[in-house]
């Protein structure tokens, strides 16, 4: 409702416009409605909004990137999502450096393919990691060969396998790896005009830094985007309380191998006498025949025991726990 001026306020709005201390051309100017230019042919099929649930939903991939890779690289990983925009795919397309790496992921059972793009400057450092480098990358840019292909399949397998959890509130996805490309015209998955939404993650591997920019194609995602949206995501999030995570804690937990042996007693002998052992040698243990033995869990010290037998094997009873940090 507009705001009503009273008796006064249009007496000085009057007496301001006849002394010339207010202009009607310069009112006029600056209440003047901006118009934007709209491009009929480049429809924005992606909102504001849109845009925004799918950074939430790759800030969460972040997150299992930023847990998960150090697994395989042995090293640390950060993972951060820079921004998210919407453009034709020609745009995209024409960026693209040589050689570039893109992961033509099948985006089940959404219709189309995904692309991943990974700098270069990454794909060397992970060669150069799982090879047991210091996982380092090259100066000078060449192409990759067909054996480094093969070894960065298995990272792209790792991350597209990763896509499938931060979905699940939109769509249950069954995501794969199609193949690896190095040329990026053999990555024609769509039409040049077409709309594509791009985000864009900033991933640091030790010391080098790069870019993975995703590639969604609007005609993959056209029949899920009414999901994207931050009020349907919200109320279809899935409230896990502690107890939950406790549970699937204790059950991984329990799945874990872990070495358990007893410790007998120690000896010290020279090289010599170890060189020419035979069978029936007695070696002299440091420990009496009513000693508790020592029992390891892994590397650790854990419980004190008497030995025996237990049908017809060798075993340890367990008569005390040792409890240290």
């Amino acid at each position: 409702m507009s705001e009503v001026l009273s008796q006064d306020e249009i007496d000085n709005l009057l007496k301001a416009l006849s002394s010339g201390e207010l202009d009607v051309d310069e009112y006029k100017e600056s209440n003047e409605v901006q118009v934007k230019n709209y491009d009929f042919t480049r429809p924005a099929k992606f909102s504001k909004e849109h845009l925004r649930t799918l950074e939430i939903i790759f800030e969460h991939y972040g997150r299992l990137l930023y847990t998960n890779l150090p697994a395989y690289l042995r090293k640390n990983v950060s993972v951060e999502v820079m921004n998210s925009e919407a453009v034709a795919y020609s745009e995209f397309a024409n960026a693209l450096s040589n050689p570039v790496l893109l992961g033509l992921v099948e985006f089940a059972p959404l219709t189309g393919n995904v692309i991943m793009e990974l700098a270069p400057n990454l794909g060397y450092a992970m060669i150069d990691r799982l090879l047991g480098g210091s996982g380092v990358s090259l100066e000078k840019k060449r192409n990759f060969s067909e054996i480094e292909i093969n070894i960065l399949e298995r990272i792209f397998t790792v991350c597209v396998d990763l896509i499938r959890e931060p979905w699940q509130n939109v769509v249950e996805l069954r995501p794969r790896l199609e193949r690896i490309e190095t040329n990026s015209q053999f990555a024609q998955i769509i039409s040049p005009s077409e709309m594509i939404a791009i985000v864009t993650l900033n991933i640091k591997i030790g010391e080098i830094e790069g870019l993975m920019n995703i590639c969604l194609p609007f005609l993959t995602l056209e029949s899920v985007m009414d999901k994207l949206n931050t009020k349907y995501w919200y109320s279809t999030m899935q409230e896990k309380d502690d107890e939950t995570y406790q549970e699937i804690i204790e059950t991984l937990i329990q799945k874990a191998n872990i070495p358990v042996k007893a410790m007998l007693g120690r000896s010290t002998i020279s090289v010599g006498d170890f060189a020419n052992l035979q069978k029936g040698d007695i070696i002299k243990l440091d420990t009496n025949i009513e000693d508790e033995l020592e029992v390891f869990v892994g590397n650790i010290k854990k419980f004190k025991s008497m030995p025996g037998s237990f049908s017809d094997k060798y075993a340890v009873r367990v008569t005390s726990i040792i409890r240290e940090e």
